[in-house]
């Protein structure tokens, strides 16, 4: 599963370890998440987030 970082703040989202914290269950791909699901640690929303390798 694709990861995705955080432009503003690099945070990584990692699909695999997923965000239990913000409701999001490990597994989960970065397309399935929530709507209003942010960056746990700026706040940014998802369309600031890009693929990495």
């Amino acid at each position: 599963m694709q990861k995705y970082v955080c432009i503003p703040c690099q945070y990584i989202y990692d699909p695999k370890e997923g965000d239990p914290e913000g409701g999001v269950e490990p597994n989960t791909p970065f397309e399935k998440l929530p709507p209003d699901w942010v960056c746990p640690v700026c706040a940014a929303p998802q369309d600031e987030f890009e693929p990495i390798d």
